[in-house]
């Protein structure tokens, strides 16, 4: 999907917690799949919280806060209350404390030149997204951001922009019964060198086995786009399942997770029920 510039969009985080206190750094470092000591270059680290047999829970942007030894841990997707019980869950003699600021916060996506026009005013996190092919920015406040010189994105064009990237979202395409692995998220929100965290011994294990037994791809149909959980058929044998979708000028595009013993590069994958056709264009 081609990218006009510049454009922008508007977003409530659906998380965005603030986590400070003296054993702040160290308690997020052996909970979070990627390593945190990247922050001490950089604006933000993308990662996983994965339970104890690897499965995504939830997944986050952790940025620095203003003040020293506090982060806050924000989602696009993924709930406040998950991820908060996850990081409770495993507090136990850390001194550490953790508010839930969500309702609080705006969001600002912009791709290329566009900036918000109070970005030095009130603009208290920004850092790359992920959100697509083109590359974009992420910009945080504490009140609604004024709108910048752009073409304004709606939620359907970002989906459609993101599914057409393969960028899995947290959890529709990938959830608690799924691995990183199964949507390439072991790529860039997994660290294998960084040290214990949950589900670390897992993640280690599934890369020295190789290819998990299912992934996410993307797939396109000429039909009515289908709803998540829609069942999928190849020679009428069960394949795997649509997770998301965006309608197209020609029908849809979508990301399902497939069951790789059985996926063959011919014939295409049909509904089950109904034999729509859906086609597979590449994984994620």
């Amino acid at each position: 999907m081609s990218q006009i510039l510049p454009a922008f969009h508007f977003w409530r985080p659906a998380t965005w917690l603030h986590v400070a206190g003296p054993d702040a750094f160290t308690f997020l470092q052996g909970q979070f799949s990627n390593d945190l000591r990247v922050l001490e270059g950089g604006e933000s680290v993308y990662g996983l919280w994965l339970n104890q047999k690897g499965r995504v829970l939830a997944d986050s942007f952790v940025v620095k806060a203003g003040e020293p030894g506090a982060f806050l841990v924000g989602s696009y997707f993924s709930a406040p209350a998950i991820v908060r019980e996850r990081l409770e869950s495993h507090l136990i003699a850390d001194d550490v404390q953790i508010e839930d600021q969500t309702d609080r916060w705006y969001g600002l996506t912009t791709f290329g030149p566009a900036v918000p026009g109070d970005a030095g005013a009130s603009v208290r996190a920004f850092f790359p997204g992920r959100r697509g092919v083109s590359p974009s920015r992420e910009w945080l406040m504490m009140r609604e951001p004024d709108q910048p010189q752009g073409k304004l994105l709606s939620v359907a064009e970002m989906e459609a922009q993101r599914i057409a990237a393969g960028i899995p979202a947290v959890p529709a395409d990938l959830g608690p019964g799924d691995l990183p692995q199964e949507g390439g998220l072991d790529v860039g929100a997994v660290s294998f060198n960084k040290g214990c965290y949950l589900g670390q011994e897992v993640m280690a294990r599934l890369q020295s086995m190789g290819t998990p037994r299912r992934r996410l791809f993307r797939v396109a149909g000429a039909g009515p786009m289908l709803p998540a959980g829609t069942a999928l058929q190849q020679e009428g044998k069960a394949i795997g399942e649509m997770r998301s979708g965006a309608a197209t000028a020609n029908g849809f595009i979508g990301l399902a997770m497939l069951q790789l013993a059985h996926l063959k590069p011919e014939p295409a994958l049909t509904v089950a029920g109904n034999g729509q056709v859906i086609q597979v264009t590449a994984p994620v």
